[in-house]
């Protein structure tokens, strides 16, 4: 009985905390956003009409975000982010922060394939240990030259963040190819090997 009980328990805080968290955090990020521009919009509205709007300061920053959408593809491109880099390249602190905060955002929101060619298994740290690994390019000539050897550029992204991570070159005869995609392989990474990509596959035909 009690052992039936704690089972019922355990399912109900596996079902419900997630909800929860996920509901607390969009709550928070909403307070925040909102609290950007919205504390100082809706002092002047509450003056001037007697009211104020929830959430204006969110429509008012999505606006702002898809105006500079606009900005970014249509009129500068990508000299608006190359004078932005250069701007803040000129900070101590920001140079290094910035582009590291821009490509965790590239990762999270591009569809593009990431410039990555392929997935590929590798035999690493050692033999008989086989890690993920994303094939970037043909090896380095000098390198290729220099060691009798053709490689692959290769690139182990690390868990759960999988834009940090490490290159290798990795000769071509000890590269096996995978059939999956660059995206899914990423998830893979990213959930810790919880979730297989046959998983994805289940959880798009529920």
């Amino acid at each position: 009985m009690i052992t039936r009980i704690r089972k019922y328990f355990v399912a109900g805080l596996i079902t419900i905390l997630p909800l929860a968290l996920s509901v607390y955090i969009l709550f928070v990020l909403f307070k925040f956003i909102d609290s950007i521009l919205g504390r100082y919009l809706n002092v002047y509205l509450k003056g001037l009409l007697g009211f104020y709007i929830p959430g204006l300061g969110l429509i008012l920053f999505l606006a702002i975000i898809f105006l500079f959408g606009i900005l970014s593809i249509h009129f500068f491109g990508a000299s608006l982010h190359l004078f932005l880099g250069r701007a803040l390249a000129r900070f101590p602190l920001l140079r290094y922060i910035y582009p590291s905060i821009k490509k965790v955002f590239e990762f999270v929101f591009s569809d593009s394939r990431l410039g990555f060619k392929k997935v590929a298994l590798i035999e690493y740290p050692s033999k008989g240990i086989w890690c993920l690994g994303f094939i970037a390019n043909d090896g380095y000539a000098e390198a290729e030259e220099k060691t009798g050897k053709k490689f692959y550029n290769i690139y182990v992204p690390s868990v759960p963040n999988p834009t940090t991570g490490y290159f290798y070159f990795i000769p071509k005869d000890e590269v096996i190819m995978l059939d999956i995609g660059i995206k899914e392989a990423m998830r893979l990474v990213m959930s810790g090997g919880l979730l297989n990509p046959a998983d994805f596959i289940k959880e798009t035909k529920i």
